[in-house]
Order: C-alpha cells, then sequence, then structure tokens
C-alpha cells in the first residue's frame, strides 16, 4: 500500500455552529481522492457536559493494519537502524490494529474540551501529491524540507520586517 504525505489536523470549535458544511466538504475532498482519511476523532460536550464522540476512517482493518507497519517500521528505523526494522513493523501493527487513537487518548481530548464546545483531530493522506511526488521522483529529484505555510505566517513576517524597518529608521 502507498501512502501519501500526512497532515495532523486539530481543530477547536469553542462555539460549535455544526450545519453538515464541514463534514460536506471533508465528503468532496474525499471523493475526489484529493485526501484520504486515516483516522478523525471529534469529541463535543454540549452545556451540560454530556459527551458525544464520532471515530471514522477510511481505511479498512487491514490497511490500517498495513499503515501501523509502515509507520512502525520507519520509528523503528528510525531508533535502530535495520535492526529496528522488523521490531518496529510488529510494534506499529499492533498498536494501531484498532485505530489510530486508543482509549487512553479519546479521553485526554474529552478530557481537554470545555462544555459547549468540540475538537476534531484528523489524520489526512494527501492524495494529490502522489503523482507529484512520483514525477519528482522519475526526474531525479528529492525533497529536502517542505513546510505548511498559514496566513499568520505571513502576518508574523510582516511584523517582523516592520519592526526591522523600524530599528534602522530610528536614531541610535
Amino acid at each position: 500500500m502507498e501512502f501519501g504525505p500526512l497532515q495532523m489536523l486539530v481543530v477547536v470549535f469553542d462555539e460549535p455552529h455544526f450545519t453538515g458544511e464541514v463534514l460536506n466538504e471533508l465528503r468532496r475532498l474525499r471523493e475526489h481522492d484529493i485526501v484520504r482519511l486515516v483516522d478523525m476523532l471529534v469529541v463535543r460536550k454540549d452545556e451540560h457536559g454530556e459527551l458525544s464522540t464520532l471515530e471514522t476512517s477510511d481505511l479498512t482493518k487491514e490497511e490500517l493494519h498495513e499503515f501501523g507497519v509502515v509507520v512502525g517500521s520507519l520509528v523503528g528505523f528510525g531508533a535502530e537502524g535495520e535492526e529496528g526494522i522488523k521490531k518496529g513493523a510488529e510494534a506499529g501493527a499492533a498498536i494501531l490494529g484498532g485505530g489510530v487513537f486508543d482509549d487512553e487518548e479519546r479521553w485526554e481530548v474529552a478530557d481537554s474540551v470545555p462544555a459547549g464546545a468540540a475538537a476534531a483531530i484528523a489524520l489526512l493522506e494527501h492524495r494529490w501529491a502522489l503523482p507529484l511526488r512520483d514525477a519528482i521522483a522519475k526526474a531525479g529529484g528529492k525533497a529536502v524540507t517542505d513546510a505548511w505555510i498559514h496566513p499568520a505566517d505571513f502576518v508574523a513576517t510582516g511584523a517582523a520586517l516592520a519592526a526591522e524597518h523600524q530599528l534602522k529608521k530610528s536614531p541610535e
């Protein structure tokens, strides 16, 4: 099984106004094979503290097992080199056999959500990136680094540039 780049997305809804738009957009992205939902946990508490949860994945049990093998192998390789691959693969398969989030993590998320709020944690696979990654590899290229750039990053850059400009402008 081939996996594209993964993104862990954590979203907090202080005053949730769920109308189905978020799920509809996620469904659209999945239907067009833009993203695949490796796992998603949504936790909501009403005003009285009553908890409701939703956990879902696009992966079958077999695919989740294979995902665990791949992730565990990479972690094992990073920890112990080639000797760690087998141990990591076995551990990853065992850990992810029931999903990305275990019971303790589910309760930690639930405990952190205040009454009247909600939170969602999604592990998304970016399927659109697979053909681009393959084309880059065929051309002899390799990724050196990558990062998500958010609008707040541009604002911070502008603030830093303004502060730098102000320092240069002010008399000493």
